[in-house]
């Protein structure tokens, strides 16, 4: 049991009266006590916003992972998220936010765009949703996968890279992180040749993914050392935080698959993002119906400080 704040907020794109009377009912089984309450997010109120958002401080004596658990469970039966977090925002100002890319800023999974262009997608494909699903070691599976391009035409990663179907919300998120001054970065297991696409695109910081090795205009099927695996990515967040003066507890990071769960793990806030069962579970924060700009929510911010 742990006595402290906690900081409930809850996203919709409808924030209905049942809604809130079962949250409600979410805080009193827990015996919480409601310091204040504010409506971050009105869709009935502001121009292109497509979420509401009420934000609860609640201060009681809890089990924390029996009251995320209690939250999850209910986010997805009422279809909405709610997503409790220790309330440390008049101590700690977050700083940096580092990324998953794949069906994270993107929705898709390049390596199995790739591969369906060279005729082998369903071979990729299942080896990929293993791998996410935590079922395959990442290097081993990222390995096999890569084999199996060899000979692919650099155009294709051409092609792919203007196409990339951006994931809702991150147009908005982006704008607002960087005119907020956070640092932002991108820590993927993907292909440096994409990450650098969405940096020209969206402003990233920095990146950090994998370097796919073309010789003669050819996929040879081979990346550069070190690969990006789930060890790498929560390395790269720490290495970064220390570099910048940033304390853990000031980072957050976003992700949606097993081998993001280091980097979530390690991060001050770690967000599962519309992510597979297994992440979702073992994720201290998760959001599911929401688009990426939920983020900016979580963080506190008032949709009246927002831009977009």
């Amino acid at each position: 049991m742990v006595r402290g704040d906690l900081i409930l907020t809850v996203l919709a794109s409808r924030l209905t009266a049942d809604i809130q009377s079962q949250v409600a009912a979410l805080v009193a089984h827990f015996d919480l006590q409601e310091k204040s309450a504010q409506r971050l997010a009105d869709v009935s109120l502001q121009q292109g916003e497509n979420i509401d958002c009420i934000e609860y401080r609640l201060v009681g004596e809890v089990d924390l992972k029996a009251v995320r658990d209690a939250a999850l469970e209910l986010s997805e039966s009422l279809g909405v998220d709610i997503v409790i977090q220790k309330d440390v925002r008049d101590q700690v100002r977050s700083r940096l936010v580092c990324f998953d890319m794949d069906s994270t800023l993107i929705k898709a999974e390049v390596i199995d765009e790739l591969a369906r262009r060279h005729g082998v997608g369903d071979e990729v494909a299942k080896v990929t949703e293993r791998a996410m699903r935590g079922e395959l070691d990442f290097k081993a599976s990222f390995r096999e996968r890569m084999s199996k391009l060899v000979g692919l035409d650099e155009s294709v990663l051409a092609e792919i890279a203007e196409e990339l179907p951006l994931m809702e919300g991150v147009e908005r998120l982006m704008a607002n992180l960087k005119r907020l001054g956070y640092r932002t970065a991108i820590l993927s297991g993907g292909f440096t040749y994409f990450a650098l696409h969405l940096q020209q695109k969206l402003g990233f910081d920095e990146i950090h993914a994998n370097e796919l090795v073309i010789e003669n205009g050819k996929v040879t099927g081979e990346v550069r050392e070190p690969i990006v695996d789930a060890e790498r990515k929560a390395e790269l967040l720490e290495s970064i935080a220390l570099r910048e003066g940033f304390t853990l507890e000031q980072t957050i990071a976003v992700g949606d698959g097993a081998n993001d769960l280091k980097m979530l793990a390690k991060a001050g806030m770690g967000i599962a993002f519309r992510a597979k069962p297994l992440v979702r579970a073992k994720a201290c924060q998760a959001i599911s119906t929401a688009g990426l700009d939920g983020v900016l929510y979580l963080l506190g911010h008032h949709q009246q400080e927002l831009t977009g």
